[in-house]
């Protein structure tokens, strides 16, 4: 993967985050004063993560722009982190809701007369064999963005469900809800392959 980071300019925040010092805090503070080298460091180390995020949320044409996307906001926003949080967490939460954000307008413009919940159910599941991992990809691809997001948080990244919660901005029982749906809907996809599909081992809910 190769991304070419473009920095907007900005006004300087003099007002440095107050963090304990470590080589990657001490970038943080120099980047939240305006130092872009700093910056380019924070992003060469977590420039793969955000990437790999993008490209399980949205699909791979995009993770590269978003993923930029994503960099040019942290930089804008950066005078903001008060390192109440890891950097990383920070720029986690960042990077997910701008996804979130970028997926509900592409929704918006893709599927103005069809929800994408009823394009999931009117596809045509696969046979089964070799074939279903492909098919689970596209499924979850197709899922309602808040199932979507809650099922790859949970499933995928492996956040609990009060972290999820955090992120996004909603309650654990909604996540709950969210992830309960998305598995259905990917079960009733799959079907009647599921009881072979790797869903089929994270029926309950983790917590």
């Amino acid at each position: 993967m190769s991304i070419s980071l473009t920095m907007p300019t900005r006004a300087l925040n003099l007002e440095a985050p107050a963090l304990s010092q470590s080589p990657e805090s001490d970038d943080v503070a120099r980047a939240a004063r305006g130092d872009a080298l700093a910056f380019r460091r924070l992003y060469e180390g977590h420039k793969d993560r955000v990437f790999a995020l993008a490209r399980r949320m949205t699909d791979s044409d995009r993770a590269a722009e978003l993923t930029q996307d994503v960099f040019v906001r942290a930089w804008q926003k950066l005078g903001t982190f008060r390192g109440e949080a890891r950097f990383s967490t920070w720029l986690h939460r960042l990077a997910v809701n701008l996804i979130l954000s970028q997926r509900a307008a592409d929704a918006t413009r893709r599927w103005r007369f069809i929800g994408d919940e009823a394009q999931l159910e009117s596809a045509p599941a696969r046979p089964s064999g070799r074939e279903v991992g492909i098919d689970l990809e596209s499924a979850i691809d197709r899922l309602p963005s808040g199932a979507r997001a809650v099922f790859i948080l949970h499933d995928v990244e492996g956040h609990k469900h009060e972290e999820i919660g955090r992120l996004l901005g909603i309650s654990t029982g909604t996540t709950k809800a969210q992830l309960h749906r998305a598995r259905m809907l990917l079960r009733r996809h799959l079907e009647p392959t599921a009881s072979t599909a790797p869903l089929a081992a994270t029926e309950e809910p983790r917590r």
